[in-house]
């Protein structure tokens, strides 16, 4: 199949507040090394989902759910020719909270423990979260997304461990990191950045990778994407979300854009203001997701 076959909805539901969905179909799609805000629990349909986390790579196949914790990094790509289908869910960190809280046994911060679980049942209640949403049935949708949630942190949920900057390497790190926060779209060169820090240029490249699973340039990336979502959730037109977060244009936007959130700026954008003008979109279709028959709940 062809790479133009590749099909991708990146929504909101006004009624499912925060929450994040998508529904798509990738082939040729590869997704560079990122970080999500949000929780990301991806039910696999089709094919088989391929990412890197952890320090391996994982392998989510048909009946399977990619479970990944928020501002922690990973990859994406087909690992199968027909590449995979799937329906994913993002829910906010204080909604998993809360959820916890109310549903489980957890204490501190939940958590996914395994990065892929097979669970058939999992995987049609995210299809049928999306569903809902598409068919703007408000109950059914937030009630499906609370069972799913409470249904993988039973089966596959603890504590998550915080990360603590205790050595000198993470204080580093961390102190890069607030750099880069504040100069976003003017960051020094590594060398200046090492220097105003008192450490040598490899030495601050390997705290920086050991604290946050990438090196600054590619942090760098990934925080200038999230912070062009929140201009484009604001009503910012992708050129201007573009320079305001420190890409060269919007062609240089949309490149990172697309190999992070998987839809183009533009059409993430459309997607938020149908949200808000409280009209629909067109569906991407989406083949045996709507044809087929899922059980009940």
């Amino acid at each position: 199949m062809a790479g133009s076959a590749e099909q991708a909805r990146h929504w909101r539901y006004a009624e499912l507040p925060g929450v994040d969905l998508l529904r798509a179909h990738y082939i040729d799609k590869t997704f560079v090394r990122h970080t999500h805000e949000h929780y990301v629990i991806a039910a696999i349909a089709e094919g088989v989902d391929v990412f890197h986390h952890g320090g391996a790579d994982q392998h989510a196949g048909p009946g399977s759910l990619a479970l990944i914790n928020p501002d922690t990094s990973h990859t994406g790509r087909a690992g199968a020719p027909e590449g995979w289908r799937y329906a994913a869910v993002y829910p906010p960190p204080d909604l998993v909270a809360a959820i916890a809280a109310e549903t489980t046994a957890i204490r501190g911060t939940p958590g996914f423990i395994r990065p892929v679980l097979e669970d058939p049942y999992a995987v049609t209640l995210v299809h049928r979260v999306l569903r809902a949403a598409e068919e703007g049935n408000a109950l059914a949708a937030d009630t499906l997304l609370r069972v799913a949630v409470t249904r993988l942190l039973r089966h596959n949920g603890g504590s998550v461990p915080q990360r603590a900057a205790r050595t000198a390497g993470a204080r580093i790190a961390a102190r890069a990191r607030a750099v880069l926060e504040e100069r976003l779209a003017d960051p020094p060169s590594l060398e200046r950045l090492a220097t105003d820090l008192g450490v040598g240029p490899f030495a601050l490249l390997r705290a920086f990778r050991d604290a946050y699973g990438m090196p600054p340039h590619a942090w760098l990336t990934d925080a200038r994407v999230r912070a062009a979502r929140r201009l484009l959730d604001a009503g910012t037109s992708p050129a201007e979300a573009a320079v305001a977060v420190g890409f060269t244009d919007q062609p240089h936007l949309n490149r990172h854009f697309t190999r992070t959130v998987g839809v183009p700026p533009g059409a993430y954008q459309r997607e938020r203001k149908n949200v808000q003008d409280g009209g629909s979109a067109l569906l991407v279709p989406s083949g045996v997701w709507q044809n087929r028959r899922h059980p009940r709940t």
